[in-house]
């Protein structure tokens, strides 16, 4: 039989989150970032939950002809725009929207031979120092654009450094609120922590004349997975959102262990009392990180304890004094919704390994199955 592991895609989930999105952004249309595989739950099994979208918004272009491949026909963005001037012979084929964010972008744009003029996204870096012309040069990097026949429509974008946290994104706004006020084009602007914590609220979207800034299409990202953009301030319960992927295994072994016992690889963990454990069909090798510590939260049968001992490359071992009929066969969720409805939040699991959700998602192994559920 096949090793007892797998990891489950909420199909109904992914529509509420994007729901969710969707109702914080307010007339905003909703670009479903899809990027590394769709965050690793992959793009094909998302797909149907995402669908609602108004685009979606992913990285290479590979990704953009799977999802062409799938029959979406609505607008797809590449975030990072074309790396090499063939790539835009792609982009016409296949009817791609891309960002541009360097001068070397724009001469590849002006070298492009083609009868149908693109729709491009110029971006700004009002803060974040990654990609994006300077504000100071943004409006010559427009004119520049504006003036080429192959380019179409000019979006305007930027992204926030800090909409997750007490920063929040009043300064990046002001900067491109003031470089922007007068150039036509839609705005692209949100994240999924700016969407959520502050495209509804007027005074941190608002230019310095008392206009209120319109976002006309946002990106959220990880909160279309179900995962919190600003955890710990908020949880992905309190935002609404519900786990998009579940990882689950099966016990393996079940037994006793007396006071003084050490469980694991070091030792590390030495039994305080006499105590049962149980041992998980997961480990390093399917994504589950080696540095989450003792104490890690896991559902076992939907009751909640926690690991014990190092993380080993095949197995976990965790504490079954709050669920003492377990044993073998009984279900550990390792993070997302267990069959009672119990909820461990993907976020609980990276906070203990001292990273975010996101990784975790990435970081499911090729080896661990995968289905998708409704």
């Amino acid at each position: 039989m096949p090793r007892p592991i797998l990891a489950t895609i909420h199909t109904q989930a992914l529509r509420n989150n994007l729901a969710r999105a969707r109702h914080a952004a307010h007339d905003a249309r909703v670009w479903a970032v899809v990027k590394a595989n769709a965050y690793g739950h992959g793009i094909e099994r998302v797909f149907e939950g995402l669908r609602g979208a108004d685009g979606f918004a992913l990285l290479d272009l590979n990704e953009a002809q799977r999802v062409r491949d799938l029959g979406w026909r609505g607008p797809i963005l590449l975030l990072e725009g074309a790396f090499e001037l063939r790539d835009l012979e792609l982009c016409s084929r296949l009817d791609l929207w891309h960002t541009v964010h360097c001068d070397a972008q724009i001469d590849m744009l002006a070298a492009h031979k083609t009868n149908v003029p693109q729709r491009v996204f110029l971006k700004m870096n009002s803060g974040m120092n990654r990609l994006g012309f300077a504000p100071e040069r943004y409006r010559s990097a427009w004119t520049r654009l504006n003036a080429l026949p192959q380019v179409d429509e000019i979006s305007l974008m930027t992204h926030f450094s800090d909409a997750d946290g007490p920063k929040g994104v009043t300064e990046q706004m002001a900067v491109f609120a003031a470089t922007t006020h007068d150039l036509p084009g839609e705005r692209s602007l949100s994240n999924s922590a700016a969407t959520l914590r502050h495209t509804a609220d007027p005074a941190q979207m608002t230019e310095p004349n008392g206009t209120q800034i319109v976002s006309d299409w946002v990106r959220p990202g990880i909160a279309l997975y179900g995962s919190a953009p600003d955890f710990p301030e908020h949880s992905a319960t309190e935002w609404g959102l519900q786990p998009g992927m579940t990882l689950a295994a099966k016990l393996i072994a079940a037994h006793a262990i007396s006071a003084g016992s050490s469980v694991g690889y070091g030792s590390n963990f030495v039994a305080q009392a006499d105590m049962r454990i149980g041992v998980v069909a997961c480990g390093y090798a399917d994504g589950y990180p080696r540095i989450c510590p003792t104490g890690t939260p896991v559902l076992v049968d939907g009751v909640r304890t926690r690991t014990v001992g190092r993380v080993s490359m095949d197995m976990i071992t965790v504490d079954l004094t709050p669920v003492p009929q377990a044993g073998s066969a009984s279900v550990a969720t390792l993070w997302g919704k267990a069959a009672n409805g119990a909820v461990l939040s993907i976020d609980e699991v990276a906070a203990c390994a001292q990273t975010v959700g996101y990784e975790l998602m990435c970081g499911l192994a090729s080896r661990v199955p995968v289905e998708v559920a409704a």
